[in-house]
């Protein structure tokens, strides 16, 4: 089967399954609502904020602020797209008329790291300008110095953390175990790792914790990470990668 029939077949998978545009919908509510809530109320505390406190106030990152659940909605995304067939058995008749394992991942992970990405701007943008809004005369332009970056960021730290869920649901196979793990590994562990002292070196290395740099304009005090925003996309990046590539090697080697 061409790949460009592939494709075609994952697009109308994926668009026919109610759960996967039911987590995109929530994704995009929850970043947009969270992030103009919190930008309403620290407009509403500004004032009251030490001279510290408001001289390293981040106004962008501040109406990002639902992104911490937005992601959640993502990384079930992510998980549903690829495990769904193994928990229903459709794996087999998909590998039967694409037997070029390849080809059928590459298709799969192309039309729903696409999607991924419409949202993931889209809920950027709309996050960016809502929560601006509602931070009033404490808020930022979009032309203000690293703003766009951050704004563009945050609509592919979006859509990368959707994919890495998918090269973890392709190695796990299983929807509850992929979600039993990478849930409690965003939400416990990486924040456990990023805020104990002991661990912090570690924990900044780790997908969520470095790729989330990217949506910083201003430098909290005592920052020391060693990398920018842009490094820290860059290594999750790389978490990625090494999700998929494991995922294409389970799936290669590994009956249905």
């Amino acid at each position: 089967m061409a790949a460009i029939q592939v494709i075609r077949s994952e697009w109308t998978k994926i668009r026919s399954v109610a759960s996967t545009v039911w987590t995109l919908s929530l994704a995009v509510v929850v970043t947009i609502a969270l992030g103009m809530l919190i930008s309403a109320l620290s407009r509403n505390d500004f004032d009251s904020m030490s001279t510290r406190d408001q001289f390293t106030f981040d106004p962008t990152f501040i109406s990002f602020a639902g992104m911490a659940l937005g992601q959640l909605a993502m990384i079930v995304f992510g998980v549903l797209v690829v495990a769904n067939e193994y928990s229903s058995g459709m794996i087999r008749t998909s590998l039967a008329a694409v037997p070029q394992r390849g080809t059928f991942l590459f298709s799969k992970i192309a039309v729903a790291t696409g999607l991924a990405l419409v949202v993931g701007f889209a809920t950027s943008f709309a996050a960016f300008f809502l929560g601006q809004a509602m931070l009033g005369p404490h808020g930022a332009a979009l032309g203000d110095p690293g703003v766009l970056r951050a704004v563009i960021g945050g609509g592919l730290y979006m859509t990368l953390i959707a994919v890495f869920s998918m090269g973890v649901a392709t190695m796990l196979r299983s929807p509850m175990l992929s979600l039993g793990i990478l849930m409690p590994f965003f939400f416990l562990i990486s924040n456990i790792l990023g805020n104990v002292s002991a661990t912090k070196r570690v924990g900044q290395f780790l997908p969520d914790q470095a790729g989330s740099k990217i949506l910083q304009v201003v430098t909290p005090v005592g920052d020391d990470t060693p990398y920018g925003p842009w490094g820290g996309l860059g290594i999750m990046v790389v978490w990625v990668l090494a999700a998929l590539l494991g995922g294409y090697v389970v799936l290669k080697r590994r009956d249905a």
